[in-house]
């Protein structure tokens, strides 16, 4: 069994709520105590504040009252009341250090398995087959891999699911224009090593071109129609055609992720296709629920908090997106055991996904116990705060984008260590401009939108993954240090007293749990990305003002700061890693 360590910050909690049972009426004692993180102490209770006019009594007396009872813990070195009736609480500094080390001995740094009874099934990516991936899919992709890692640490047993986009008309459209063009040549197409050209690239233009004749020609359009049926009753010619453009394009796919470090593999893919067999199923079982209506031949359903009916089955028998997305849930549900589903989609598709989750309730699929989300995610634009477009207008593609991180990385790298062989510079500038792209992305909350800046996200300095990564190297350059001169990684001694910057870079460290439990509660990775950011500058204060291998250090200080070194390595790599980040030992 894994250790758990619970965090300070939960036992501080505890004492308060403990207190408040004592002294407040029954029907207040579970309110919620607010002890937040404080600059006047370690944490401040605001709950005598809060409570007071509601019981009755004057909130610095209530306060008072609460004190009294929660000074009594062991963990804490002195409680106060100030102004009008706030709680200060400064823990002790030996009750932090005992707590850090049972932190640096235990597995997981003694991180609770509180997600444990939890299957989540995450969709998110989902790219178009025979499309090029585009700056869009980048927030769904970092964001969704950042979750699976969290959720998956905490114990939860994850399910990666890309529904890719590998189904419908459009690839009647592509097949049939190929068969009409054998000369248009797209498989020997080379891939260059940043994985961008290739057979997608060159499906993609024929894609635009396909879509034009389409548009313009009328015949083609019937042919390309007829070649969407002849896929859909598994005709031998095109569901080899389609077979080897789906390959291609998971193939390429699949570059995008490894060159970004995210954890989707082929294994996870799970395409609009996977679920065409089950659609009608779908469709009669909400039909025999007494749930769709007739509108104008279509199936459709009606919900009472929404504008318009959401459409299931069209007019001609095909199925709309809503099939599909019901399909998944069921799926997810009855297949794949899912207890939290969560849908890592662009904040656009909020309507739909609303009307699939009180379809899938009614339906019976999202039972008591189950949980659907959309983690909607906002967009990505560019330096100047506008939508992020190429001079022509067009697109970004994803790989382009990975490349102007790549080169400003490289261009910063040299410029701070000139010497660095060719080799050395072309991994730290990749490792560099991926955590860069990932940081930016996962240090904003999902929800809002953010500007895709280059200069500043590959900065040394500021609150950026270089930052966090260059942070890493130097520790680990102290403890490599150490370790030369014979000291080793130091242990926690609970009789020494802590200076300002080391109690508050132990408290910093006693509160990764919270930071991750955080993450898995609102499913906002930028949580972890904050406090990362926020231990990465209680070390640099640390170490500014707290000599670690000076020879003047007395030797049981030494070890106490080397212990607080090799710690916040250790949460830092962890951290770094969950975001899917590398955390370098030289940089």
């Amino acid at each position: 069994m894994v250790e758990q360590v619970r965090s300070l910050a939960g036992e501080v909690e505890a004492a308060v709520r403990a207190a408040m049972a004592e002294v407040l009426p029954p029907e207040f004692a579970s309110e919620d105590p607010l002890v937040r993180r404080s600059d006047r102490a370690d944490y401040q209770a605001n709950a005598a504040l809060s409570l007071a006019k509601r019981v009755g009594s004057n909130p610095r007396d209530l306060a008072g009252r609460l004190r009294d009872l929660v000074a009594g813990a062991d963990a804490l070195a002195s409680v106060e009341v100030s102004g009008p009736g706030f709680l200060n609480i400064t823990l002790a500094d030996a009750a932090l250090l005992d707590r850090l080390a049972a932190r640096a001995a235990a597995p997981g740094l003694g991180v609770p398995r509180s997600q444990a009874a939890q299957t989540a099934v995450i969709d998110y990516s989902g790219p178009n087959v025979a499309k090029e991936m585009h700056v869009g899919h980048l927030r769904s992709t970092l964001i969704g891999d950042a979750l699976a890692r969290v959720l998956g640490f905490l114990g939860a047993r994850v399910v990666r699911q890309n529904h890719v986009g590998d189904w419908g008309t459009q690839f009647g459209m592509l097949i049939q224009y190929l068969f009409e063009h054998p000369d248009a040549a797209w498989r020997d197409k080379e891939v260059g090593a940043d994985g961008t050209g290739g057979a997608v690239s060159a499906l993609d233009a024929l894609y635009r071109t396909a879509r034009q004749e389409f548009d313009r020609d009328a015949e083609f359009k019937q042919r390309a129609q007829r070649r969407v049926v002849a896929l859909q009753r598994g005709d031998e010619e095109t569901v080899a055609a389609w077979r080897e453009i789906v390959g291609e394009s998971e193939a390429a796919f699949q570059q995008i992720y490894e060159r970004l470090g995210v954890l989707l593999t082929r294994d996870d893919v799970l395409g609009e296709s996977f679920y065409n067999p089950w659609l009608q199923g779908v469709v009669d079982e909400l039909r025999d629920k007494g749930l769709l209506e007739d509108s104008e031949g279509a199936k459709v359903v009606f919900l009472d908090d929404q504008p318009v009916p959401m459409l299931v089955q069209k007019s001609d028998g095909g199925f709309g997106y809503a099939a599909t997305d019901l399909a998944t849930i069921r799926h997810s549900v009855r297949e794949l055991g899912g207890n939290r589903l969560i849908y890592v989609v662009d904040a656009r598709q909020a309507q739909h996904f609303a009307m699939i989750f009180e379809t899938a309730r009614r339906a019976g699929w999202l039972s008591e116990g189950i949980e659907a989300v959309h983690a909607a995610n906002g967009t990505i634009n560019g330096p100047d705060g506008r939508p992020f477009k190429t001079r022509s207008g067009g697109t970004v593609r994803l790989a382009d984008l990975l490349d102007d991180a790549l080169r400003r990385a490289r261009e910063v790298v040299a410029e701070k260590d000139p010497a660095l062989s060719p080799q050395e510079l072309d991994e730290i500038a990749r490792v560099a401009s991926i955590g860069a792209v990932k940081y930016a992305e996962l240090s904003t909350s999902r929800a809002k939108d953010y500007s895709f800046d280059v200069d500043r996200m590959v900065s040394f300095n500021g609150q950026t993954g270089v930052y966090l990564q260059y942070t890493h190297t130097r520790i680990a350059s102290i403890l490599r240090k150490a370790a030369e001169q014979g000291a080793g990684e130091g242990a926690f001694d609970p009789a020494v007293a802590l200076e300002p910057a080391e109690h508050a870079l132990a408290l910093e460290l006693d509160e990764f749990g919270a930071a991750l439990e955080g993450v898995a509660a609102t499913l906002e990775p930028h949580q972890l990305a904050a406090y990362l950011y926020g231990l990465a500058k209680a070390f640099t204060a640390f170490y500014e003002s707290c000599p670690v291998l000076r020879e003047d250090v007395p030797a049981e200080v030494r070890a106490n700061r080397l212990a607080l070194c090799a710690l916040t390595r250790a949460t830092l790599a962890q951290g770094l890693l969950l975001l899917g980040i590398e955390a370098p030992q030289r940089m």
